[in-house]
């Protein structure tokens, strides 16, 4: 792509951005008095007359099935044609984390330095059809942890289907506050295994990606997409900073604001989907290029960011009895640090930073699941950017994710269906190394097998 034709993509999304942007932030203010993901909601269930278990493979979770692959891209509108449907849900994740190593410190002033049992989250949700060709996917969040409440994932989207060379093509515009979470195929990080976690123990370390959760309500952004003969899908968008007053009105802390991104800030996406019923198949590549001026000044250094992504993920589906998955991503990010740099919080101009996932799921009747994951993170060395808590300059991160849930309550047949949905768990996340080194990664003797977090966790919605 020449550098003109990409201005003019990213003017055509600015623009359809500004258009938009009214329709988010209005949506943001049903929460601005109060304070991860595209779950099994029962409104969707009311809404389209299925069963969570019709498009979310163990009936709970963002793993999607072909048919809430296509739900998501439809506008999330498609309906039993029944009136009187309200597009509201609710969510919590109650949970007792435990680590091998108690913490140097307490994660937060409302916890312990090890074996706490917390309150995740409660969430509500705007979510379903708020018109003929309208729908969204609005999540509010009170972190229990935090005791902090704040506007979370958005994704408003408009969508029609057309015919387009004797093919069923839907075309839509998405509205959102975070890259990558309207994606259909949920293979971006925002909804990768584990698709819950622990608020207090530990993660994949501490060096992400930008796409990895960089910009996540930080920022608005549109993009226009198309999706051809059940297939073949294409999206191009753009983003712009929220105002550090905007961000604060939403609940996100004035610390956090990462600055002001360039004009040319451009999301893009391409996928190909095979549906054979009984299994399905999906492959594709994504990228995400920003320029961030940290202080947001006009004409001052930019950090510049470009990741480019590929994906794949595989479902055996069968009679439903017998489920299998298998989920994988690669991402490589290329970093050039001229504001950083200039400041000296960065040793090196450029660096480079990669981040490999890939985890298989078996469920046996919609109800017993297990999980088991690897991740991945390597980059560059850096003395400066990777400098307290991190080993030799290095970022890093290895190590293994086991999960074994049981969910009672999703299915067509399940007491309470479909307000009633649960899923007990039980998560072990083991690091063979941790921000640089297996050993004293912290140069405080703390090693990366200390980190090991047992995860015990109810999570229900309704």
């Amino acid at each position: 792509m020449t550098n003109k034709q990409n201005s003019a993509l990213t003017g055509l999304c600015a623009g359809i951005a500004r258009r938009c942007a009214a329709l988010l932030l209005a949506s943001a203010g049903l929460f601005a008095g109060g304070m991860q993901s595209a779950h099994a909601l029962p409104s969707f269930a009311r809404q389209t007359g299925q069963d969570c278990a019709a498009c979310h493979v163990g009936a709970y979770g963002p793993q999607l099935t072909p048919m809430g692959v296509r739900f998501k891209i439809g506008g999330y509108t498609d309906t039993d044609g029944k009136d009187g449907k309200i597009p509201l849900s609710g969510m919590l994740v109650g949970a007792f984390t435990h680590t091998k190593k108690k913490q140097d410190e307490a994660p937060t002033v409302h916890t312990d330095r090890n074996n706490n049992t917390t309150l995740d989250e409660a969430s509500l949700f705007v979510a379903g059809r708020l018109a003929e060709n309208l729908g969204a996917f609005i999540q509010w969040t009170y972190d229990g942890t935090e005791h902090h409440s704040a506007l979370d994932h958005v994704d408003v989207r408009a969508a029609h289907t057309f015919d387009v060379g004797g093919k069923d093509t839907v075309f839509g515009i998405s509205v959102n506050n975070n890259p990558g979470v309207q994606d259909p195929f949920n293979t971006m990080p925002v909804w990768g295994f584990p698709y819950t976690s622990s608020a207090v123990g530990f993660g994949g370390g501490d060096a992400a990606t930008m796409i990895n959760g960089g910009l996540e309500h930080r920022v608005i952004g549109a993009s226009a997409y198309a999706f051809w003969d059940n297939s073949l899908y294409v999206e191009i968008g753009t983003y712009r900073a929220l105002s550090q007053a905007i961000q604060a009105d939403t609940g996100q802390h004035r610390s956090g604001d990462m600055g002001r991104l360039d004009g040319d800030t451009v999301y893009w996406r391409l996928a190909w989907m095979q549906d054979w019923k009984k299994q399905s198949f999906t492959a594709g590549v994504f990228g995400f290029d920003t320029a961030i001026q940290p202080d947001r000044l006009s004409g001052g250094p930019q950090n510049h960011y470009h990741d480019v992504g590929v994906d794949a993920s595989y479902q055996f589906l069968g009679t439903r009895t017998h489920v299998g998955t298998i989920y994988t991503s690669y991402i490589h990010e290329n970093q050039t640090r001229n504001d950083l740099f200039t400041k000296g919080e960065a040793t090196n101009r450029t660096g480079h930073l990669n981040e490999f996932r890939i985890n298989a799921s078996y469920y046996f009747d919609q109800t017993w699941g297990v999980t088991a994951g690897r991740f991945v993170t390597r980059g560059s060395r850096d003395t400066l950017l990777y400098a307290d808590g991190y080993a030799n300059g290095s970022p890093n991160t290895t190590g293994s994710i086991l999960q074994a849930d049981w969910t009672p309550f999703g299915k067509e047949d399940s007491w309470g269906a479909p307000w009633a949905n649960l899923r007990l768990g039980v998560q072990y996340t083991l690091f063979d190394k941790f921000n640089g080194a297996r050993h004293n990664y912290d140069g405080n003797g703390r090693d990366a097998k200390d980190n090991n977090t047992l995860f015990l966790f109810a999570w229900t919605s309704f």
